[in-house]
């Protein structure tokens, strides 16, 4: 039945069932199901409505269901109000009638845990601008009241005073500890730790590939540098370059921006040494150094702070107004975009597009990927509009390429919503826009298996004049199917054959993306 309200839209059909059946079963069906049958968006929003009523009005509610079905709505606030109302049922049973066998103990902290666990999935799967706003809407932080100013005729007590006055607020202690999750502290500090010592990387494979590969061409050298880079992402272990520091020399111009930028991987969530690791690479007032490392060191500090990029973004937005090189403005450029991913900050985006019009290729390029990192999922029309017409003017095919993947970037979960952009990209004479509308396509429907955009990709793989484009429809198939990798072998294995080396190198790429960490063979 409820699969049929599904399929013809019938609210209130699905309404009835749940209410009628095992109502904790039922909605946890049509949970699963409204995020991977339903591909109508402003259905699905509204089915995602309904649960979040129906999982409230269940005896007991199911809190963890309603805070996935409010992300997925983007309500921050709907979710900082859940959070306030879990803080403040335990305060109901902060003073329990006791009996013999303690059966209300375990209730004390029952929802405060609750809500612990929320804020690290919202930390887990919301964007930078939905924990800001969520933190936001909290209750202020009490601040402490020194005491009174003590009269000089009153008589003296043996009582002692404190310093301070304990704060008001019974909650002011648990919303401190909401906050710092929902920043992401506590996440990557853990992250950290088992990471490193979980760390089984066989530093002899690099080794015996740096050996076998000429170490004075550029490309096999960055190939061993993003090696190590991955092998160690997070963990921060640097043996490797340590033990290579000769090797590590040869590194020239943009070999040597890799080389610098990559310690950002190995390091990614050393937030509190992020600027002393960096330090020997990072641009100084009145020292003269290499800008390939300057600005490799600059988008490795983003890398660093990716997603959590507070402590930095006004480092960086200095960085980037202080230089006219347009190395290291690439590299601000970028460490910007990652380190304010999704935050939707109309400051930083204006930074940026001072860089874009600059019309500097190097610098255009990161400016147009990063003006799209940081509006991330937005669908903000404005920047889009800015983006586009400035692709059309502009007469660097950089510039356009990094416009192209920054306004895919834009729509990124929009599905539909994107539909009249895809149109207009995909029709354009410029064969690097039609690329930006194939992976408007991948990031808009990212995960959804959509058939609709599928068949698109598809008649472009095989439609196309221009190579590039008919790659990036091949690969994007990897990004529409990565949560159901099975069915990508079937759907390419026409395109791997194919006579057109540019459509069986997407193929390989469509396979990688989509059964990446599946072992599958």
């Amino acid at each position: 039945v409820i699969g049929i309200a599904l399929e013809t839209m019938r609210l209130d059909v699905i309404e009835e069932a749940v209410l009628k059946g095992d109502a904790q079963e039922l909605l946890s069906y049509v949970l699963e199901a409204s995020m991977t049958i339903v591909q109508n968006l402003d259905f699905r929003n509204k089915v995602l409505r309904l649960l979040v009523k129906l999982y409230r009005n269940l005896q007991e509610p199911d809190y963890i269901s309603i805070n996935e079905c409010l992300v997925h709505l983007n309500d921050p606030a709907a979710c900082a109000d859940m959070l306030q109302t879990l803080v403040g049922r335990d305060e109901a049973l902060r003073h329990p009638v006791h009996s013999p066998d303690f059966s209300c103990a375990p209730l004390q902290k029952l929802h405060t845990l609750m809500a612990y666990q929320i804020a690290f999935d919202l930390e887990d799967n919301a964007t930078q601008e939905f924990l800001q706003k969520v933190a936001a809407a909290l209750p202020a932080p009490a601040e402490s009241k020194p005491p009174a100013p003590k009269d000089e005729n009153a008589m003296e007590t043996d009582e002692s005073e404190p310093l301070l006055q304990a704060s008001s607020d019974p909650h002011a202690v648990t919303f401190g500890k909401i906050r710092t999750i929902l920043s992401g502290e506590l996440s990557i500090r853990i992250n950290l730790e088992v990471l490193h010592r979980n760390n089984h990387a066989d530093l002899l494979i690099l080794k015996n590939s740096k050996t076998a590969l000429e170490s004075r061409n550029s490309v096999y050298h960055s190939a061993i540098t993003f090696a190590n880079a991955f092998m160690n992402a997070g963990t921060t272990s640097d043996e490797f370059l340590r033990q290579n520091l000769e090797w590590l020399s040869r590194a020239t111009n943009w070999t040597k921006f890799s080389a610098t930028g990559a310690l950002g991987v190995i390091h990614k969530g050393q937030i509190a040494q992020g600027m002393a690791l960096l330090a020997p690479y990072l641009p100084q007032e009145g020292v003269s150094g290499s800008s390939y490392s300057e600005g490799g060191a600059l988008f490795a500090l983003g890398l660093i702070h990716a997603n959590h990029g507070a402590g930095v973004l006004q480092y960086l937005t200095r960085a980037l107004k202080s230089t006219q090189t347009e190395v290291i403005q690439h590299g601000a450029c970028l460490g910007l975009g990652v380190a304010g991913m999704a935050t939707d900050d109309d400051d930083i985006y204006e930074d940026l597009k001072n860089v874009l019009f600059s019309d500097s290729a190097v610098a255009g390029e990161a400016a147009g990927l990063a003006m799209g990192l940081v509006m991330l999922g937005t669908a903000s029309a404005k920047a889009i509009d800015e983006m586009l017409q400035y692709a059309h003017e502009t007469q660097h095919e950089k510039i356009i390429r990094g416009l192209a993947l920054g306004i895919s970037m834009i729509m990124y979960g929009r599905e539909e919503e994107a539909d009249v952009l895809i149109e207009q990209l995909c029709v354009d004479k410029d064969p690097i826009l039609r690329y930006g509308g194939i992976y408007t396509v991948a990031m808009a429907y990212a995960g959804t298996g959509n058939n609709k955009a599928i068949r698109r990709l598809l008649h472009v793989a095989v439609s196309d004049v221009n190579d590039d484009v008919r790659r990036a429809a091949v690969t994007a198939l990897g990004f529409l199917l990565f949560r159901t990798p099975k069915q990508v072998p079937r759907i390419v294995q026409l395109l791997s054959e194919s006579y057109n080396p540019h459509v069986r190198y997407g193929a390989t790429l469509a396979l990688g993306i989509s059964c990446a960490g599946t072992g599958m063979e």
